[in-house]
């Protein structure tokens, strides 16, 4: 198994309601590099890396989010892994 890296994108209800917040710390849990960041139109965009598996089921997590948000649409696509490490949020 090799590493993986996506961008992903969410619209929703996904902003003012702790998105990021879960989103870092269930990265974190996994052991994933990235970011979350809210972005102007409303929607979160959200970097990973990390080993295949546990990429995989972040993406499966992100398709739905935390309790507290409502994920309408979700964009994947692969990306060049982060330069740093960590989990960061704007």
């Amino acid at each position: 198994m090799g590493e993986q890296s996506f961008v992903v994108r969410v619209w929703g209800q996904v902003q003012g309601v702790g998105f990021r917040y879960f989103t870092r710390e269930r990265a974190l849990q996994l052991g994933l590099r990235g970011h979350a960041y809210n972005l102007e139109d409303g929607s979160v965009e959200i970097l990973i890396a990390g080993p295949e598996q546990k990429v995989q089921m972040m993406l499966g997590w992100l398709e739905h989010g935390p309790r507290t948000a409502t994920v309408t649409r979700m964009e994947c696509a692969q990306a060049l892994p982060p330069t740093g490490s960590g989990f960061h949020t704007n």
